[in-house]
């Protein structure tokens, strides 16, 4: 049974002092119970504390780590239902799913545009997580030829499919040192299974369409075989069910600590056959409702730039916005009697702005005011967004030693700060931009700036 707060505080150093982020070691204590923050993050436990407490300190979702390298992909160790309570720690990886029986060619081509696959947002590359190499052929031959054929054309880490543990084993002995997940330990084969998960040191899925109860039951045994590091299936469903079972699965592993049931899940966006688009509306479905990992059979640009998007932000901390550092940045090559423009450090701010300075083809610079990742309007109605702070960038950032213009060029939205900024910016010539960052071009060519 889970300790309760005041059980875990009778362990605490009770030092009050708040370096933990919270006012009281009980404070401290009753988030700890709630599984809502790490045990590491209190600088003075005793080391008898932290072995007694490790199980409340663990994440109510296992974390699990699929490769090695750079482009390894975490998942799990999420501890809310929404994101609005704390955050989502891990955004789940997009996955292609390859089939042995393909050509060789074919099979090359689908790999590298899964390589290739990805686009820049807002200062981030976003790519695919996985890809899966399964053996539907059931032939050793083609689907070690298949992984091959993915190691050779891919880095990104591979979930190796079949359900034929002979094969799986002769398999992992080429691959195993790239941490590849297993697909799948089934009520049929999990002892096997099990045992290579373990020889190997790799992650292990879970599989069983008979229901969340007989999943975690058979999640429970795997575990007991000591192999820790799982990953949930729950078969393939209709959108509704695989939608139902989802949010139970988070909602027993956080709510009830229902151990069978505390990894990631994976899911399959749809059945052979599906129509693309119902495939990538699943797939969204999926990544706000809790999947871990996604698995798609194409993988087209016009499917994955929605994905990527939508994942990118449900996956960004709603208490910290993903912001740029406040400086001078040049837009082109810019030079002494170049436009000077000024906005928030609020990424998507920036890099909308940027782009349609280039679209005007006209080289500036480009000031970035922090304002802890606010765009304009939400950052001049905080008082984030001021004269005083415009002044502090305009004086400090070093802008003044670059050029000889002297005209600033302030977002549309708050020109009501002209007059203000201009008494603090004597030596200087306020200009109101537009309003919207979509009309910068044509403003840019036809003012003076």
């Amino acid at each position: 049974m889970a300790l309760t707060g005041i059980q875990i505080y009778k362990h605490l150093p009770k030092t009050n002092c708040k370096e933990c982020g919270f006012p009281t070691c009980l404070a401290f204590a009753m988030k700890l119970a709630q599984k809502q923050i790490e045990l590491d993050k209190c600088p003075y436990v005793s080391a008898e504390a932290k072995a007694l407490l490790a199980e409340e300190s663990a994440p109510p979702i296992r974390k699990v780590v699929i490769g090695v390298g750079e482009k390894q992909l975490e998942i799990g160790e999420e501890t809310v239902l929404f994101r609005h309570e704390k955050t989502f720690v891990h955004p789940p990886g997009i996955t292609l799913q390859v089939e042995d029986t393909l050509g060789a060619d074919e099979l090359a081509g689908k790999l590298k545009q899964a390589q290739a696959a990805g686009f820049e947002r807002v200062g981030q590359q976003l790519r695919l997580g996985l890809v899966m190499v399964k053996n539907t052929s059931k032939d050793k031959t083609k689907f070690l030829q298949a992984i091959d054929v993915a190691q050779q054309n891919t880095d990104l880490p591979l979930i190796l499919a079949s359900s034929d543990a002979a094969v799986m084993e002769v398999a992992l002995e080429k691959t195993a040192a790239n941490k590849p997940l297993i697909y799948a330990a089934a009520p049929d084969n999990y002892e096997a299974m099990a045992a290579l998960a373990k020889k190997h040191a790799c992650p292990l899925t879970v599989c069983h369409a008979g229901g969340l109860d007989k999943l975690a039951e058979l999640a429970e045994k795997v575990s007991g075989l000591g192999v820790n590091d799982l990953v949930l299936d729950p078969g393939i469903h209709s959108l509704g069910t695989t939608l139902a079972q989802l949010t139970q699965a988070r909602r027993a592993a956080l709510k009830k600590s229902a151990k069978g049931l505390g990894f990631p899940v994976m899911v399959f966006a749809g059945p052979p056959g599906i129509d693309p688009q119902q495939e990538t509306l699943r797939a969204g479905v999926y990544i706000m409702k809790y999947a871990a990992v996604i698995v798609l059979r194409s993988v087209e640009n016009w499917q994955l730039l929605p994905l990527f998007t939508l994942k990118q932000n449900i996956y960004t901390d709603p208490q910290q916005p993903l912001q740029v550092e406040e400086d001078v940045y040049k837009i082109g090559e810019p030079d002494e009697n170049s436009p000077i423009l000024i906005t928030t450090n609020f990424s998507l701010t920036y890099f909308i702005v940027a782009g349609e300075i280039e679209n005007s083809k006209i080289p500036a610079w480009l000031l970035i005011a922090d304002v802890e990742g606010m765009s304009v309007l939400t950052a001049w109605a905080a008082d984030k967004f001021n004269a005083d702070k415009i002044a502090r960038v305009v004086n400090t950032c070093g802008i003044k030693e670059q050029v000889k213009n002297r005209n600033l060029v302030l977002p549309g939205a708050v020109a009501v700060l002209s007059g203000e900024v201009a008494e603090l910016l004597p030596d200087w010539k306020v200009m109101v931009g537009p309003r919207e960052a979509s009309n910068l071009p044509k403003f840019m060519r036809e003012q003076s700036v």
